[in-house]
């Protein structure tokens, strides 16, 4: 049935794409074509733009649709192939190209065009198939972390001590102003003597070597062992306890998630390792006791999604809403020297927008306490957000 259907689908989609219409599948054929494992294969549904619609119905002719429906809203014609329903439908005054989840996919060499399933993570009408699209999205997840697993231990250590300088003279750095390597979140940490913290995706552990001096029961989960080697150093030097686990976050045993944490944080360039939030949301309330706070610092997606900055110029040059997936260079290449940098791979990332952000975390049921989006420091980039601190109270 599978194969009847995703035939018929691409079907449609070159007749349609051989008549210069624009249109993307929706519903249980867009995620069908996204490789989400269903039950049922029964209905296909796609949106074409507006203005084009009596072309559509003109390519589809063979197939005997019926006559339009029309209402001040939108027009929708239907017809039945190989037991499934296919229903084809326009919105007034839309352009399908500009919805910013209309996504290209190539199913058996056919590039189609459907709706990206991350849309329907918040609609109520595809409730039924939230759980298979987040089983889908585990799935692909596991493969992406062992690629990014893989790209952050290949000359980590190298790096750092290119970045910091050996563990013993940061230590003695860091040991000088802790609480100027937490800012601009540790206002939020409020007195952290005693605080038992859990740093995931904690990275070369200078931020937990901070805490630590500060007088915090310090853990980091990262899944990179060249960066806790070179944690477990600094911390030695620093003359403080480090628990390091090495780990994948999404992959942590029950014996970490003890639920007695007093904060969780994360910070700057981490969540874009994650293609989907739920499973980490969840990990974040298993690691928190009642009371406890989730703090995330992170770059702003104006910054990371939108805009290029070279100077003084600003060029917008991304799409903010974009949910693509991404291959980019590992953050540590510009420490490496340039003979290494071709040999070291790229890592798999996915780049959030504040809304999915804070609708992630709502569902979650962790409820939302502070979100601060703070400036860019350079004079010629004030007026554009850099970073932000979410901090969400686990209730």
């Amino acid at each position: 049935m599978k194969e009847t259907y995703l035939q018929l689908v691409r079907t449609i989609g070159t007749v349609l794409e051989e008549a210069n219409i624009p249109y993307q599948f929706t519903g249980q054929a867009a995620l069908v074509i996204q490789q989400v494992a269903l039950d049922d294969y029964n209905e296909i549904k796609v949106s074409v733009q507006w203005d084009v619609f009596k072309g559509a119905c003109d390519a589809l002719a063979v197939y005997s649709p019926s006559p339009p429906e029309k209402t001040v809203e939108r027009a929708v014609t239907q017809f039945v192939k190989d037991g499934m329903s296919v229903t084809v439908s326009c919105t007034y005054n839309t352009t399908i190209r500009t919805d910013p989840y209309h996504m290209s996919h190539v199913v058996d060499h056919t590039e189609l065009w459907c709706r990206s399933l991350y849309s329907y993570l918040y609609d109520k009408e595809m409730a039924r198939y939230q759980e298979a699209i987040h089983a889908y999205l585990t799935r692909e997840q596991q493969g992406f972390t062992a690629e990014n697993e893989q790209a952050w231990n290949q000359n980590n250590y190298l790096a750092l001590v290119n970045r910091y300088g050996q563990p013993m003279e940061l230590a003695e750095k860091i040991s000088q102003n802790p609480k100027w390597r937490l800012y601009p979140f540790y206002k939020y940490l409020d007195e952290v003597k005693g605080k038992k913290i859990t740093h995931l995706m904690g990275s070369n552990g200078v931020k937990a070597v901070a805490l630590a001096i500060l007088g915090a029961n310090v853990k980091v989960v990262d899944f990179s062992k060249e960066n806790a080697a070179f944690a477990n150093e600094l911390a030695n030097a620093s003359n403080v306890k480090l628990t390091y686990v090495v780990s994948d976050i999404l992959s942590l045993s029950d014996d970490h998630l003890s639920g007695d944490q007093d904060i969780v944080l994360m910070e700057l360039g981490v969540l874009h390792y994650l293609i989907d939030l739920q499973p980490l949301l969840e990990k974040v309330k298993a690691l928190l006791k009642p009371g406890g706070y989730f703090v995330l610092h992170e770059f702003h997606p104006i910054s990371t999604k939108l805009i290029t900055s070279t100077g003084k110029k600003h060029k917008v040059t991304g799409n903010y809403f974009a949910p693509a997936i991404e291959r980019n260079p590992v953050a540590f290449t510009k420490h490496m020297p340039d003979e290494k940098k071709s040999e070291l791979a790229q890592v798999v990332q996915r780049k959030w927008t504040i809304g999915e952000l804070i609708t992630a975390v709502g569902q979650s049921g962790l409820v939302i306490k502070v979100l601060e989006e703070e400036p860019n420091h350079k004079l010629h980039d004030s007026g554009l957000p850099k970073t932000y601190t979410l901090v969400a109270e686990y209730v």
